[in-house]
């Protein structure tokens, strides 16, 4: 077994590299090369990972040559898509290179799994893990076919999920406010040794609150207005044609990360007991992050001219509501 061991620790060699991996420069990179051989790199990742497991399945075991060969196999058909990865310039899109680098990551930490799992196996069986284990390498692999292609693609997914994370958190803040007074309702309910409990103050919204939350909500709101407008003006606009264009696209998916968790922070902050001084500030983080979005969509190739009205709505609706959250709070300070 000692070639496994090997092998798992290349593998995990070749996972700790890839994170802090650097592109190599390629003059002569070609878009559709790349893709295809990718694409039979995954492809042969997972056929040396179905021998490897196979050939564990059931008695007798590979002979020690046997498994050295199985263990090179595999191990020559993770460094290939790993090193097709570095070969990915970063001129191609900082967002598109992780995109591809985390389909690649998923890759090694499924082979990764897989052979941890047959050198822990005392029964020589096809276990449960195992098949669990190979199956996780197929579906790791079948995802190159779902990375996005170019670095337009791959921001307007990366954007998508952040949309989903703020309507999630909105929804969640909407569903408590509409509870009659306690949104800890139903974990109370549950739970009869806090029954004294619902007499706590600590556990409902005093008016002054209620009253704060509806410009919170209306920051909330605007940050999700935001995402799906310039979405919109993505798909509607965005181009992949020069550098420029590339590294803008990069900067609005570097910028856009921060709206969720500035997101979520005052979400949290919007239960009680709630500190009218905490969410001030959080609601100005907000509300630093929304402005920050907004000028550099603005000042990008996603937002002509005669297009870029609902950038100045947002802008002002993101002023009106953290006005009246500073008005709310002003006995805070």
């Amino acid at each position: 077994m000692e070639p496994l061991k090997s092998l798992l620790e290349n593998l995990r060699a070749v996972l700790d590299k890839l994170r802090d991996g650097e592109s190599k420069e390629n003059p002569n990179f070609i878009s559709q090369d790349f893709w295809e051989t990718l694409g039979k790199a995954f492809k042969a990742t997972s056929q040396e990972a179905t021998k490897m497991s196979l050939a564990f399945s059931k008695p007798p075991l590979p002979s020690p040559e046997g498994c050295q060969q199985l263990s090179d196999g595999l191990l020559n058909a993770v460094l290939a898509a790993a090193t097709l990865y570095y070969s990915l310039p970063k001129v191609q899109g900082t967002t598109l290179r992780k995109a591809v680098r985390e389909g690649v990551a998923g890759v090694i930490n499924g082979t990764i799994q897989l052979v941890e799992v047959i050198l822990s196996a005392r029964i020589q069986s096809l276990t449960q893990a195992q098949l669990v284990s190979t199956g996780s390498v197929w579906e790791a692999c079948d995802q190159w076919e779902q990375l996005p292609k170019e670095n337009l693609a791959a921001v307007v997914v990366l954007m998508s999920g952040y949309l989903d994370v703020v309507k999630d958190a909105i929804e969640e803040v909407e569903q408590a406010s509409a509870s009659e007074d306690d949104p800890y309702n139903d974990i109370l309910d549950d739970d009869d040794d806090d029954a004294e409990g619902r007499g706590n103050q600590d556990t409902y919204w005093s008016e002054a609150d209620r009253r704060l939350m509806a410009p919170c909500l209306g920051l909330m709101k605007a940050s999700k207005a935001c995402l799906k407008k310039l979405l919109g003006a993505l798909k509607a606009h965005g181009k992949v044609d020069t550098s420029e264009h590339i590294a803008q696209l990069d900067d609005l998916a570097d910028i856009t990360q921060e709206i969720s968790p500035s997101v979520d922070e005052l979400a949290l902050s919007l239960y009680p007991p709630m500190n009218h001084a905490a969410v001030r500030l959080n609601a100005a983080k907000l509300s630093s992050v929304l402005k920050k979005v907004l000028e550099i969509t603005r000042a990008s190739h996603v937002c002509p001219g005669e297009n870029s009205s609902w950038v100045q709505f947002l802008s002002g609706a993101v002023d009106h509501n953290m006005e009246k959250t500073k008005n709310l709070t002003q006995n805070t300070l």
